[in-house]
C-alpha cells in the first residue's frame, strides 16, 4: 500500500476512536462547564478532585493499551482464543483497580491537606471526591473494553454508547446541580451523582453491545465469570507497567503541576483547570490517532509485514501535523472567548490567566500531538520501555523542575509552570521521534 492509502486506512479507524475519546472527555469538560457557573471555589474543588484521581487512571489507561496491543497482534495473527483471554483478565484487572481506588479514596479523605491547596478548596472536596472514585469502577471497565473492540476495528458502536453517556451526564447535571424538575440543588455533589450514574449506563451498554452482536463471539468470551489465569494477567502487568508509566509520565507532570498551581491560591486553580481540561480535549484527538496507528502497526507487525510499517508512521505523522496546526492558530486567536466560556461572569482575573496559560498551550501542540504518535506507533511494536525512560527524564527531569524555577525564581506563576511543561513535551517529541527513526531502520533490516 502507497502512504496515502495508508493513511486512509488509519484515518478510517482513528475517526470513530477520536470521536470517542474526545466524547469520554467531554464529560470532563461538561462537568467543568456547569460547576464553573456556581462559584470558583466549586471549580477549583472540582479540579483538586480530579487530579488526585488522575494517578489511579493513568495507571488503567496502561492496561487499556495492553489489552489493546494483545487484541490487535492476535488479530493479526488470527488467534481470538488469546485475544479472548486477555480481554477477560483485563476486566478483573480493571475492576480490581476500580476497588482499590475507591478504598484508597476513602483512606486518603481526611488527609486531604497533606497536599496543602487552599484550605476552603479542600474543605469543599470530600463528597463530590468519593463519588467520582466510585465512578471510576465502571469508567476502568469501559476503557478496558473499549479498547478491545477499538483493537477489533469495531469502534463505532462503542463511539455512539459513550457519547450516549456525555447527553445523559449533562441531563442528570441540569437535574441535580441546580435543582431542575423538583430535584435537589445538590451542587458539586450532584455533579459527582451525574458521573456515577452516566458511567454505569456506558458500561452496561457496552456489556450489551458485545453479547448481542453476533460478529463479535469469536472475539468475547464465552464464560465471563471464570477463574483468573494468573498466567496472563501477569503478562498483561508487565506490558502495561511500562505504557503506564509513559502515560503517567506526561499526566503524571500535569497532575504535579496543578498540586503546585493549587499552593497558589483557588484562582490560579480554578484558571489551571480551565486550560488543562480544553487542552486534554484537543488532545484525544492525536490520541484517537495514536491509537489507531497502535492498532494498525500490530497487525502489520504480528503479520509479518515489516515493509508497511514506514508508510504508516509516515502517513499518521502528516494527519497529526495539519492537526496540530489548527489548534495551535485556534488556541492563540480564541484564548480569552474560551476562558470565557468556562468561567462564572464576572470573575475577571481568572479569565486573565486562563487566557494567558491557552496562548502557552499553543505553543506546544505541534510536540505534544507528535509525541503522542510516535509513542502509539512503538506500542504497536511492543517498544514501551525504552520510549518510557524518555518521557520520564524529559517532564520530571527537564520540565517540572523548569517550571518550578520559572514560577517561584522568575515569578511567572503559574504561566511559568506551563512554559515547563511545554519544554518537556517538545523535548519527549524529539527523543521518541529519533527512537522510531532508529525502530523503522531496525525493522526495515530484519525484513
Amino acid at each position: 500500500m502507497s502512504v496515502v492509502k495508508e493513511g486512509r486506512a488509519t484515518l478510517a479507524l482513528a475517526v470513530p476512536l477520536m470521536a470517542g475519546q474526545v466524547s469520554q472527555m467531554l464529560m470532563a469538560v461538561v462537568d467543568t462547564k456547569m460547576i464553573g457557573e456556581i462559584g470558583t471555589l466549586e471549580l477549583a474543588a472540582s479540579g483538586f478532585a480530579n487530579n488526585v484521581l488522575q494517578v489511579p487512571l493513568l495507571i488503567t489507561a496502561g492496561l487499556t493499551v495492553a489489552v489493546s496491543i494483545k487484541t490487535s497482534q492476535a488479530r493479526g495473527a488470527g488467534t481470538p482464543e488469546k485475544a479472548r483471554n486477555g480481554l477477560r483478565n483485563g476486566m478483573y484487572l480493571a475492576f480490581a483497580l476500580g476497588v482499590m481506588t475507591l478504598l484508597s479514596a476513602w483512606w486518603i479523605l481526611p488527609h486531604l491537606d497533606v497536599f496543602r491547596q487552599d484550605p476552603d478548596v479542600t474543605r469543599r472536596v470530600p463528597g463530590y471526591f468519593m463519588l467520582v472514585a466510585l465512578s471510576l469502577i465502571p469508567a476502568f471497565m469501559v476503557m478496558t473494553l473499549k479498547s478491545h473492540t477499538d483493537a477489533l476495528n469495531r469502534p463505532w458502536m462503542p463511539m455512539i454508547i459513550v457519547v450516549g453517556s456525555v447527553f445523559l451526564n449533562v441531563f442528570l447535571n441540569w437535574l441535580l446541580i441546580q435543582g431542575n424538575w423538583g430535584f435537589p440543588a445538590l451542587g458539586l455533589e450532584g455533579a459527582g451523582l451525574a458521573t456515577c450514574a452516566a458511567r454505569l449506563a456506558s458500561l452496561g451498554g457496552l456489556l450489551w453491545w458485545v453479547s448481542e452482536d453476533r460478529s463479535l463471539e469469536r472475539w468475547i468470551p464465552r464464560t465471563w465469570f471464570r477463574g483468573v489465569d494468573w498466567k496472563e494477567a501477569k503478562g498483561l502487568i508487565i506490558l502495561a507497567a511500562p505504557a503506564a508509566l509513559q502515560i503517567g509520565a506526561e499526566f503524571g507532570a500535569f497532575i504535579a503541576a496543578a498540586l503546585v498551581v493549587g499552593s497558589m491560591g483557588e484562582v490560579a486553580l480554578a484558571a489551571h483547570q480551565v486550560a488543562f481540561t480544553f487542552s486534554a480535549t484537543i488532545y484525544m484527538i492525536p490520541l484517537g490517532l495514536s491509537m489507531a496507528l497502535t492498532v494498525r502497526t500490530g497487525e502489520a507487525w504480528g503479520a509479518g509485514q515489516r515493509e508497511r510499517l514506514g508508510k504508516i508512521m509516515l502517513s499518521a505523522w502528516v494527519i497529526v501535523l495539519g492537526i496540530s496546526l489548527l489548534s495551535m492558530a485556534g488556541l492563540i486567536l480564541a484564548n480569552e472567548a474560551l476562558a470565557e466560556f468556562f468561567v462564572a461572569e464576572g470573575e475577571w482575573e481568572t479569565v486573565a490567566l486562563a487566557a494567558a496559560i491557552f496562548t502557552v498551550a499553543a505553543i506546544f501542540q505541534v510536540g505534544d500531538q507528535s509525541q503522542i504518535t510516535f509513542s502509539g506507533f512503538l506500542r504497536g511494536l511492543d517498544d514501551v520501555a525504552v520510549p518510557a525512560g524518555i518521557m520520564v527524564f524529559c517532564y520530571w527531569v527537564a520540565g517540572v523542575p523548569l517550571g518550578w524555577w520559572l514560577a517561584y525564581q522568575v515569578g511567572m506563576g503559574a504561566v511559568g509552570i506551563w512554559w515547563g511543561l511545554t519544554t518537556g513535551l517538545w523535548l519527549t517529541a524529539l527523543g521518541l521521534g529519533f527512537r522510531v527513526w532508529l525502530r523503522l531502520r531496525k525493522e526495515k533490516k530484519t525484513g
